[in-house]
């Protein structure tokens, strides 16, 4: 069986840039430069990637057999700035997955 980990990787770095964008960009160009409609497609594009992550996150921590407490963790972490970073590198990156850290 193909491991959904590489594809979670990806999607959840897609995520935390799609995030940084749409606070770091397209939020002040809505309020402070009168220019909504950046805020639409990133603010669309980031919900997509968000309902990926949560799947896949899903889908990733039945595949280890990790538990619930691990999804929640992944879950609060999407919610935060820099959360899916840090999840890469604490849980999904290769020297964290052969260390084999469980919840």
């Amino acid at each position: 069986m193909k491991s959904h980990i590489p594809f979670f990787r990806l999607i959840a770095f897609i995520e935390g840039i799609s995030y940084l964008l749409l606070f770091g960009v397209s939020m002040p160009l809505k309020y402070l430069a009168d220019m909504p409609e950046p805020n639409i497609w990133i603010g669309y594009a980031h919900g997509l990637l968000f309902m990926v992550y949560a799947l896949l996150a899903a889908l990733v921590c039945v595949e280890k057999k990790w538990g619930i407490l691990r999804y929640f963790i992944f879950f609060v972490a999407a919610l935060l700035p820099l959360g899916t970073f840090y999840i890469d590198k604490k849980y999904l990156s290769p020297k964290a997955l052969s260390k084999s850290n469980g919840y």
